[in-house]
């Protein structure tokens, strides 16, 4: 009987410690989807922002505003949206903020700026076999972009004494696109963010060449809307810096680029 009733002992013991763990997970679940939800726009831009196998966001973007909205008391939804119509989305409130591979340069009257928190080369990328090797050897090509980056406006503007004219400027509205064109021989070259084209020519095994000399170099921010007056874009910023130091956005662009310090390096970039 005394044996009977230690393993009966120890069975309850076991029964309630399932019990305690399992109310533990539960209050900690439901504080969890209590927090406000901050809704994050971005488009597909490996490796900063696309969907994993299982079809959920991921990548540096997504991964570095979980960690500092988490941080801040918030939970973030990231969604795809019409990249093209992303300042009317911010701006109408639909979307809390945007974060996908955002150039600061030359836009930094028409949002609220979080950043920057990411160095960025702005590049242009031509097949391995082409005879273009500096800017000036774009002249009188057909070039394509994604639609309203920076690398379009430069092109358009020619503000710039090194960009060239070109014979045609082909916008697109999605970032695989451009590459599709170029790898078919459609256009001479296109110009994207460094870490965009290298990770596309991971993910296709493309043989491009990226040209040595920069369209620019940039900061990445997130964006708010220049009316936002609730205090989390300032919040968002220091965060972010907080996460620099500290390692952890380290940790986390070192999953996806090599040589990550030299994108954290943004102290210089003169925002």
């Amino acid at each position: 009987m005394k044996g009977k009733r230690v393993i009966a002992g120890i069975l309850l013991v076991g029964i309630l410690a399932v019990t305690l763990t399992g109310c533990k997970n539960t209050d900690s679940s439901k504080k969890e989807t209590e927090k406000p939800v901050i809704t994050l726009g971005s488009d597909n831009y490996p490796p900063y922002n696309y969907l994993n196998e299982d079809g959920v966001p991921t990548g540096i973007d997504v991964e570095l505003a979980t960690e500092a909205f988490k941080r801040m008391g918030y939970q973030v939804d990231v969604v795809q949206i019409n990249w093209e119509k992303k300042k009317e989305l911010v701006e109408s409130g639909e979307i809390d903020c945007i974060m996908g591979c955002f150039s600061m340069e030359g836009r930094l009257d028409d949002y609220r700026w979080a950043g920057p928190y990411i160095a960025s080369r702005q590049v242009v990328a031509v097949n391995a076999s082409s005879d273009i090797y500096k800017l000036s050897d774009l002249e009188g090509k057909n070039l394509a972009v994604q639609s309203t980056t920076k690398p379009e406006g430069i092109f358009l503007d020619r503000t710039d004494e090194r960009i060239p004219k070109l014979e045609n400027l082909i916008s697109l509205g999605h970032r695989e696109l451009i590459y599709t064109f170029l790898a078919k021989g459609y256009v001479d070259a296109v110009a994207a963010h460094e870490e965009s084209i290298v990770q596309y020519m991971k993910d296709y095994d493309a043989s491009f060449r990226i040209l040595e000399e920069p369209l620019m170099l940039t900061g990445i921010g997130v964006a708010f809307a220049k009316d936002d007056d609730r205090g989390i874009c300032e919040q968002m910023e220091q965060t972010l810096e907080e996460m620099r130091q500290d390692g952890t956005s380290l940790k986390i662009v070192e999953k996806y680029l090599d040589d990550p310090q030299k994108y954290l390096e943004v102290d210089d970039l003169g925002y």
